[in-house]
């Protein structure tokens, strides 16, 4: 009796079938399909194929994403937070959390935690243009 392993492969070498199970499941998990025969006739495949695999096929994420954690102070002026929230998805980041205190004294702290997707930059180049962006009076990693 042979124990059960996992290989890593990629999708040109398998059969189609096994993308389209990964396909149909997104649907289900993203609200796209409301049910696995929907998903499965959406994903192109049978609801047998569906539930025949569905249990043993998963998408591969690299282990490369990090989370991080900015604390910020901002002037407390129309268009701060937006222009801070556009310079990281300019890096490409996904925003995870943003928590801001009320202002006080033209000031306000914000709390941003984002996940890098392996987008290969480094954080201190990451701070740097931060605190270049108009309005952001300091930002650190936490």
């Amino acid at each position: 009796m042979q124990n059960d392993f996992y290989i890593l492969a990629n999708t040109k070498v398998l059969p189609a079938v096994l993308k389209d199970v990964i396909k149909a499941k997104e649907l289900l998990s993203s609200g796209a399909a409301p049910n696995a025969t929907k998903a499965a006739k959406a994903a192109g495949i049978s609801r047998s194929a569906f539930y025949k695999y569905k249990d043993y096929v998963f998408r591969y994420e690299t282990s490369d994403n990090r989370e991080i954690t900015l604390n910020a102070v901002l002037s407390d002026r129309v268009g701060v937070l937006s222009a801070m929230t556009t310079a990281l998805y300019n890096y490409g980041v996904n925003i995870l959390t943003v928590n801001q205190s009320a202002p006080k004294d033209g000031f306000a702290a914000v709390t941003i935690t984002v996940r890098t997707n392996d987008n290969g930059f480094s954080v201190s180049d990451l701070l740097s243009d931060l605190k270049s962006v108009d309005g952001i009076i300091s930002v650190k990693e936490v």
